[in-house]
């Protein structure tokens, strides 16, 4: 069986610097992998050329053995590849049902059926299992613009999973949520991947958030590899002691 997600010599230069420097992984169907580093080693570059929002210089990507290397996000979309982002990219003046609506039409139908179809696209049940899936009920009709930021961190994951996706990239999902809050997003994450099979990769600065809910992790430093191993082995790593977690 073929990996869901195939990273083979990615390499991104701007002008002289490299920013990703010949790094090659691979994602099991229904894994969690972290991807950890300092600042500026390279991790959103690498997420955005996976994604297709940058260009690689050299290097390949595949999703399901297919080379999606180059394919726009919208495509990759279509193939059942969502993202989170640093920035939120909730609709604020939209209810949260609304918004995992919205979600899940980027992931179907041609415009045609987004103009004649029903008005829910056929998504509310979809939308409701997800309200449920990640404790929301209680803000189903609240505008998004009006919750915590640590509630719309959670709607933003919903979001990401709501078309049921193939591989799910999260961006620094626990960047600025309260330590409740983040309980509530890393539980909810461990559910949705022994439950549904989730495939998903996590980029993170929080390290005991990164460790406590990924069963592999690799560490980047000045765009390169530098280790890959289980929690317990990165911790004990002098490599990744000196160059991160020692800092």
């Amino acid at each position: 069986m073929n990996p869901v997600l195939e990273v083979h010599d990615l390499h991104k230069a701007f002008g002289g610097i490299k920013a990703v420097d010949g790094v090659s992984f691979s994602v099991k169907e229904g894994e969690i992998l972290g991807i950890i580093g300092p600042n500026g080693c390279g991790k959103s570059t690498l997420f955005n050329c996976i994604l297709g929002q940058l260009e690689p210089t050299q290097g390949a990507v595949k999703l399901d053995g297919l080379d999606v290397t180059n394919m726009r996000p919208s495509a990759l979309n279509r193939l059942g590849v969502s993202r989170t982002f640093q920035l939120l990219q909730v609709f604020p003046e939209l209810s949260v049902r609304e918004n995992l609506i919205l979600a899940g039409q980027e992931h179907q139908g041609s415009m045609l059926g987004r103009l004649f179809g029903a008005r829910d696209a056929g998504l509310s049940e979809k939308a409701e299992q997800m309200i449920g899936f990640f404790k929301l009920g209680h803000l189903a009709e609240a505008k998004a613009g009006g919750l915590s930021y640590g509630q719309q961190k959670l709607l933003d994951a919903a979001m990401a999973f709501m078309a049921g996706p193939r591989l799910v990239l999260l961006d620094e999902p626990a960047g600025g949520v309260n330590l409740t809050m983040l309980g509530d997003l890393k539980e909810r994450l461990r559910a949705i991947n022994a439950e549904q099979g989730a495939t998903f990769v996590v980029i993170e600065h929080n390290m005991d958030f990164v460790m406590s809910l990924c069963s592999r992790v690799i560490v980047l430093a000045e765009g390169k590899m530098l280790a890959e191993g289980t929690p317990a082995e990165i911790r004990a790593n002098p490599a990744v002691i000196e160059a991160y977690l020692g800092h």
